[in-house]
């Protein structure tokens, strides 16, 4: 078989009224009726919005409330067209092939009905053999119905009745904004005689019965063969199998002769023994090596009929229960080559609410912040999308376990699994086509059967309810070696609750909770598997001002504000930064102080689950990133690539080797007693020494402790208590450091800030003005490696003033480069110096994201730091 896409071609995109397309002329007058718009140039993949934005039909959708402008287009018929020609290679069979029409659409040749087809996530797939026989050309024509009227966030679950992603119709992060287009590939498949129909490529591992000090490494691939002659006769037919090492050195090559039982409906099983592989495991755990496989089918004489190519990592996989976990607990712990993996995970949304626009290298740099902020997990959520290929490609490059959900989601009204006749059957297609397709991934490890469904308020669906009885009998049935949760939260609570024994894997909460309320929850929890929560945050300055009015570029609550509330309306946090801060003067402020408390709220429930490892299975941060522009979300990745600061305090946490503190509140009363025990989190690590500093604004240590730590068996260790008096201070804010070397012997820092005022503690950091930064270029920039047009350079940054400068941070001010640094929202006190690497990827995003500036990218970046409230 031979692929040849499509996407490349002079593809045209047409509006209409609905039915016109169909009648083509009026019944009363006979004219030609005609569109809404005229022809016009289009995207493919892409989405009919982006289009008539390039054309002037609309107004930026994501600019202050110009998206409620767009509302129109989602109810409208759209028709795109193309001509293509002949392939130069003969085939007995040739097929166009649509991976993704969005959503009800009828496809035309010559203005001939080839079908009509329903659903986003299952090929429309239709046989232009003859056609292309007769003809050097065919204009091919894709209508699109109006999108259907499904439900946002709000409504009733039992209600649902597509297989259409639920978020463009409204949730907490996105507005309405509902895509209707060709979202992924169009390419037309030339087959020959026979060709491969589905494939399954799983790995597992076994210990060598002659040498047990050995393993062996197995691939098992199970193959259909479609015959696309009649014939009765047998055909001798040979599949070849062909296994490279991950550097390229063919290791086996394993023929296999092909029975005619298989071609009429009987699949065929191999499996390929490696001796000694190299193991694949997720990030933080080691190495990632994937090893190429390639099929081939071939005639009695040798002749090619298919081939495919896959790349699959080598490892075992299996699931245990929780320490201490009850019997009625599913199991939560992933195992993988023997280890156990504790999740660090996040939950990731569609990357732009025109997904069908999304950039391979916006993927990429999804992954790149996932690896470098130690993340292992991706939840790919319920209510988005399925991804494109390509992302499940990157998280096995990349060692990223995925959790892919089905696509249900809660509804609030009620949250019952659908049970439609209409929507099971689309269902169940979807969850075929996903199935066998995503089981030959490696990274992927968990499937759900959707998100928040609930039997009841609170009570998460169980695999006794119908729709999810079948998808569990589907993934039994088509990859049945991974675990299949009913929902998630999977129960027996769906929220978090402080009744102990009921944490099984649970959801919440998505704000900052108050002081001291946050801690005394979080830090005494018992939770096994913590699969989402957040904390949200303002967006930066530099990301604000490119969707809203200067008019708008003011503090401002959202009840007050129809454009604050448009770009984020659950997740105001002016009343609680002022209650922290005191009153917002401005936005660059409220950005800061926003910021910084979703930083403090998500890194303390990270470091009280790790504290729990492996009776705490994982932690699944809600959420990675957004799909449009907010004011304000609990995303760590703004829209535009930006990271904030809470991104930063993750990583810190996740990292390999880490040391946090155990405590119930911000505020600490001069003098008592403060008291807080001292956790070290690492894999095996060896001798180490902890630092402990208390330390005041203007960087006098008040007080040290040192702790001792030996290898920890992977699990955290307390290793023992801080303790001191609280003094009395002029600037009311007391800075608790631990410093310690990682594996590498690089110095680290986790800091955190307390209070001795009474009231807003936080108001004092708004007086620190003493700092100075002085910013040197200490490595010119340079290219890196293989990657057109990225740079990296190093700076040091010292602070020379009287008093703690907080949270520096780098930013990349071209606009042309995403950007990433090794260290970001740190803080120096006086005399003291960091290296800071800089690491800059040109932007290559699509739709609304692909400006002109972006696809330039002649000059190297430029860099400013930046620090709390100062530019």
């Amino acid at each position: 078989m031979k692929e040849i896409l499509l996407n490349d071609l002079k593809w045209e995109v047409k509006g209409y009224w609905p039915w016109v397309p169909l009648k083509g002329t009026s019944m009363e007058l006979g004219q030609e009726l005609m569109g809404v718009t005229e022809w016009m140039s289009a995207t493919v993949p892409g989405g009919v919005h982006y289009d008539l934005y390039k054309h002037g039909w609309i107004s930026h959708p994501y600019f202050d409330l110009n998206s409620l402008h767009c509302e129109w287009v989602e109810n409208r018929w759209w028709v795109y067209r193309t001509t293509i020609t002949r392939p130069d290679q003969s085939g007995t069979r040739i097929e166009l092939v649509f991976k993704g029409l969005d959503y009800e659409a009828a496809v035309y040749a010559d203005h001939i009905l080839l079908g009509e087809h329903k659903g986003m996530y299952t090929p429309a797939v239709f046989d232009v053999t003859d056609l292309l026989a007769q003809r050097e050309t065919v204009e091919i024509s894709v209508l699109l119905k109006q999108a259907p009227d499904e439900m946002g966030q709000i409504g009733k679950t039992s209600a649902t009745f597509t297989q259409k992603s639920r978020f463009n119709y409204k949730w907490d992060f996105s507005t309405r904004l509902v895509n209707v287009g060709i979202w992924d590939d169009v390419m037309l498949r030339v087959h020959q005689d026979f060709s491969f129909g589905e494939i399954s490529v799983t790995a597992d591992v076994k210990v060598d019965e002659q040498k047990p000090e050995e393993i062996i490494g197995l691939i098992h691939v199970q193959a259909e063969i479609n015959t696309h002659v009649n014939r009765n006769e047998e055909q001798m037919l040979t599949a070849q199998m062909i296994c490279s090492n991950p550097d390229g050195s063919v290791q086996l090559i394993k023929l296999i002769p092909v029975h005619n039982t298989v071609y009429n409906g009987e699949a065929l099983q191999a499996e390929l023994c490696i001796p000694q592989p190299r193991l694949w495991y997720p990030n933080g755990y080691g190495e990632h090596p994937l090893y190429n496989l390639e099929l081939k089918l071939l005639t009695e004489d040798g002749t090619e009929l298919d081939s495919r190519q896959y790349r699959t990592g080598i490892r075992s996989l299996e699931y245990r229960h929780n320490e201490g976990s009850p019997s009625d607990a599913l199991p939560y712990t992933i195992v993988i080559n023997g280890e156990r993996i504790y999740m660090k995970g996040v939950n990731m949304t569609p990357l732009d609410h025109l997904y069908g626009n999304v950039t391979v290298e916006q993927y990429e740099m999804m992954i790149r912040l996932m690896k470098a902020a130690h993340i292992n997990l991706v939840r790919i959520w319920g209510g988005g999308i399925i991804e494109k290929k390509a992302f499940y490609d990157l998280c096995d490059e990349n060692g990223i376990m995925v959790w892919q959900e089905f696509i249900q989601s809660s509804s609030g009204v009620d949250n019952i699994p659908s049970k439609l006749p209409e929507f099971l059957e689309l269902l169940g297609k979807t969850a075929r086509t996903a199935l066998c397709d995503k089981r030959n991934h490696v990274s992927l490890t968990i499937w759900s059967g959707g998100n928040e469904l609930m039997s009841e308020p609170n009570k998460p669906s169980d695999y006794s309810d119908s729709n999810l009885a079948m998808l569990k009998e589907l993934v039994e049935q088509y990859d049945p070696a991974r675990l299949f949760l009913p929902t998630s939260a999977s129960g027996p609570v769906e929220y978090i609750t402080e009744e102990k024994g009921l944490g099984h894997d649970v959801h919440g909460h998505w704000k900052y909770m108050g002081n001291p309320t946050h801690y005394e929850l979080y830090g005494s929890n018992d939770n096994m598997l913590h699969s989402e929560f957040g904390v949200d945050g303002l967006s930066s300055i530099k990301s604000l001002a490119k969707f809203l009015n200067e008019d708008n570029l003011r503090p401002v609550s959202m009840e007050d504000s129809a454009v604050w509330r448009h770009h984020g309306e659950w997740w105001d946090t002016l009343s609680r930064d002022e209650e922290l801060f005191g009153s917002m003067k401005e936005v660059r402020q409220f950005s800061a102080c926003s910021q910084w408390i979703q930083a403090e709220g998500i890194r303390f429930v990270l470091e009280a689950n790790l504290r729990r490892k492996f009776q705490n299975s994982g932690s699944i941060i809600w959420q990675l990133n957004e799909p449009w522009p907010n004011v304000s979300c609990t995303n760590l990745v703004d829209y535009y690539g930006e990271t904030k600061m809470a991104y930063h305090w993750v990583k810190q946490a996740f990292r390999p080797l880490h040391v946090s503190l155990d405590y119930r509140s911000l505020q600490a009363c001069p003098g008592t007693r403060f008291q807080g025990n001292v956790y070290v989190h690492s894999r095996g690590a060896e001798h180490n020494e902890i630092n402990a500093e208390i330390l005041n604004a203007q960087g006098q240590v008040l007080h040290r402790q040192v702790f001792e730590v030996e290898g920890n068996d992977d699990r955290a260790v307390n290793v023992g208590m801080l303790e001191f008096t609280v003094p009395e201070l002029e600037d009311a804010l007391l800075f608790i450091r631990f410093s310690f070397l990682d594996a590498e012997g690089r110095h680290q820092e986790n800091l955190y800030v307390f209070s001795t005022s009474k009231e807003q503690p936080y108001a004092p950091a708004l007086a620190i003005e003493g700092g100075s930064l002085n910013v040197q270029l200490e490595e010119p920039w340079q290219a890196i490696g293989n990657l057109q047009g990225a740079w990296k350079s190093c700076y040091k940054i010292t602070n020379t003033g009287s008093e703690a400068v907080l949270h520096i941070h780098p930013e990349e001010i071209t606009d042309k480069y995403w950007m990433e640094a090794d260290e970001q929202f740190f803080t120096l006190f006086p005399g003291e110096s960091r290296m800071v690497s800089v690491s800059c990827f040109p932007k290559r995003a699509g739709g609304f994201l692909a400006q002109e500036n972006y696809q330039i990218n002649d000059g190297q970046p430029q860099i400013r730091f930046l620090s709390f409230l100062t530019d």
